[in-house]
């Protein structure tokens, strides 16, 4: 909707349409509404602790300029009363970012799309990534080499380079060496200054990077993956391999597209919009590496070395590399090669010198983070049949022992972080990660991230006063519906059974069909018909991958399963198997394997013969492209049940008693409902 002067069919005054991201709620509003009213009364999380004075500055918001025909808005910075006062005497103290308003001040004159970024969140992203304990070699591919070297004299034309190359094979027997043309500028002063005594970093054994007058034993490398939801950071001490600082945001990618096809779809349908995103992901990464190198009490410019990981897409955006091609067959890769780059071409304020190295990809949906999960696991190297699966938005698979490796990717969708879910979110404080119900009674009790207490457990309500109870994430997401199926208020084929409502106000009507009350309050949380089916889309869609690598395998099933990624850190094993999200397995031998990706990166960082080995294993890898086998769809049909329609789960069933397999649960008739559900 473009015209400003649409009437607002309630009051007969002009209106304008106002979408939100990344939370994608939307609203008609009366034309002269404050943006942070409109955000209020829809909901929406956005931050002010000043009762909308303009003086805290917490409520800042972005305007996205363009078409967005998802949202069928057409948004403009001029849809937006211009700076007021108060934001101009805001700026004056602390100067707005190009394009950010108040959201208290700003008063809405046409349609927007508007981005509320984390900062501003109440509510903030728990990027749940941590940094996983794991036997690394360290053998980096920067050193630090301290050398002294003769002064000149009138009776020796050399330079102070070729002295310095000399001081470094006499005393640390290196051949020749190339030098950067930062550390030529520099090296005269720091020469001087140290009283020829410096401190110099070589890559690769080849080629100077950096130079420090006197002794400098501080150089500090960052691992990172960029993931298409979150980005995870590393900061590690490359003399000790010691990992300093770690942190994460979301990815500022979110307001272009939730999933990486709606991102392509994006950069297709704007121009320049492959390079809005690519900017965006550089500035994200240069505020992560300020603040893992503030939170080490370093500084950035000590950082010399980089190793990023990420999907195909992913890999491409932050190389600037648009990703059109990944959005149809054959689904080319620009490249799978590893490379080795300069950090500033990359636009991210490090070192001078520093390099940036990424990891390999495999195919044109399963990429650099795979090639990463494989280096952290070494499915290679044990007789037994490994299952790696990370769980994202494209969930990336691998399957393999010593003898053979294949993997492949499923578009299993954002469902499982909480999108596309009625009263799903992302992982904050305040989102509910744990549930139980009863099936005696059906009532349900739940932890939230935040406490550790349950909610039927007293204090439970004091603890969780300050966040409350907000939505339910991606782990609380399978436990609830996982439950209710162990409950039987949802039927293999996952349909809500409706007559249950006679036994407990928790089942409610919600227009044809039911949904399950996990949470009362005046707006309550609940499961309805359409996230079971979307939640049952996801698992299908991922079982199905799993089964087509199998198929090309051989095999029924597999020794062992390891979870990987943020999702699959957190998730209980247990419930996942329930679901079906992955295949029967002996229980002990399912396990999470935490943010690997991200220990993939920390390895090809702190161990430069990782890189080879990577490289060579990704050559290896033998890749099945799910979108033209001819299976998935069947696969995929018989994955929609709960756990699975055809297979019998036999080792789950010695530790969980499933209910007894069944038809459809009948579809009770439509009734009022009940109050105070």
């Amino acid at each position: 909707m473009t015209d400003k002067d649409a009437q607002n069919p309630r009051t007969s005054e002009p209106s304008a349409w106002v979408v939100f991201t990344p939370s994608g709620k939307r609203g008609r509003f009366p034309l002269g509404t404050p943006l942070l009213q409109a955000a209020r009364s829809l909901g929406v999380d956005v931050d002010s602790v000043c009762g909308g004075r303009a003086l805290c500055g917490r409520c800042q918001v972005l305007v996205m300029e363009g078409d967005f025909p998802k949202h069928g808005v057409s948004s403009q910075a001029a849809n937006l009363s211009a700076l007021s006062a108060a934001e101009q005497s805001f700026s004056r103290r602390r100067p707005l970012l190009t394009g950010y308003r108040l959201s208290c001040s700003a008063r809405i004159q046409g349609d927007l799309v508007v981005d509320v970024p984390a900062s501003s969140q109440v509510h903030r992203q728990v990027v749940r990534k941590a940094v996983e304990a794991h036997p690394i070699t360290l053998d980096p591919v920067v050193h630090l080499h301290y050398v002294e070297v003769r002064e000149p004299d009138m009776h020796d034309p050399s330079g102070d380079l070729q002295r310095l190359l000399e001081a470094l094979h006499r005393e640390w027997e290196f051949g020749p060496l190339r030098c950067d043309l930062a550390v030529l500028q520099t090296l005269q002063a720091a020469l001087r200054k140290g009283q020829w005594k410096v401190t110099v970093a070589v890559h690769a054994g080849s080629q100077l990077i950096g130079v420090w007058p006197g002794f400098h034993d501080s150089v500090y490398g960052l691992a990172v993956d960029v993931g298409s939801t979150t980005i995870a950071a590393h900061l590690c001490n490359l003399e000790t391999g010691e990992v300093v600082a770690s942190s994460g945001s979301m990815n500022p990618q979110i307001r272009f597209g939730e999933d990486l096809m709606s991102r392509v779809s994006y950069s297709m349908m704007h121009p320049g919009g492959a390079q809005q995103m690519t900017e965006a992901v550089r500035a994200a990464l240069n505020r992560l590496a300020a603040e893992v190198a503030r939170d080490a009490k370093v500084s950035v410019s000590d950082i010399l070395e980089l190793t990023m990981v990420g999907n195909p897409i992913m890999h491409h955006l932050l190389l600037g590399i648009d990703p059109v091609e990944l959005g149809g067959a054959p689904f080319a890769l620009a490249t799978d090669s590893p490379l080795d780059l300069h950090a500033v071409e990359l636009g991210l304020a490090l070192h001078p010198g520093a390099r940036v190295y990424t990891l390999p990809c495999i195919a044109g949906h399963v990429g650099a983070d795979a090639a990463a999960m494989i280096l952290a696991e070494r499915p290679d190297l044990s007789e037994k049949l490994t299952l790696l699966v990370d769980v994202g938005t494209n969930a990336e698979i691998v399957l393999g022992n010593r003898e053979r490796l294949l993997a492949c990717s499923s578009p299993t969708g954002p469902a499982f972080e909480g999108a596309q879910i009625s009263c799903g979110q992302r992982a904050a404080p305040g989102a509910i990660e744990r549930v139980r119900i009863d099936p005696a009674t059906l009532e349900a009790k739940f932890k939230v991230i935040g406490s550790d207490l349950w909610s039927d457990e007293p204090g439970f309500n004091e603890a969780v006063a300050r966040s409350g109870v907000t939505g339910i994430c991606g782990s609380g997401i399978v436990e609830v519906i996982a439950e209710m199926y162990l409950a039987g208020i949802i039927s293999q084929d996952g349909v809500v059974n409706g007559a249950l409502a006679a036994r407990s106000d928790r089942i409610v009507q919600t227009g044809r069909t039911f949904a399950y009350t996990v949470y009362r309050a005046a707006t309550p949380l609940q499961i309805t018909q359409n996230d079971v089916r979307a939640i049952q889309l996801a698992k299908a869609a991922l079982h199905a991958g799993v089964r087509l690598l199998m198929d090309h395998m051989g095999v029924n099933q597999v020794d062992r399963i390891r979870l990987a990624g943020a999702f699959g850190n957190h998730i209980d094993v247990k419930y996942a198997t329930i679901l079906g999200m992955i295949p029967d397995c002996e229980l002990s031998q399912v396990s999470s394997a935490g943010n690997a990706a991200g220990t993939g990166a920390r390895i090809a960082l702190l161990d430069k013969a990782s890189r080879k080995t990577v490289e060579e294993l990704v050559q290896r890898v033998e890749k099945i492209e799910t979108a033209i086998e001819p299976k998935f769809q069947a696969h995929f049909v018989a994955a929609m049940g709960i756990p699975h329609t055809t297979e019998p789960y036999l080792h789950l069933r010695k530790v969980v008693q499933l209910p007894a397999t069944k038809a459809a649960a009948p579809r009770a008739r439509a009734r009022p409902r009940r109050s105070g559900a």
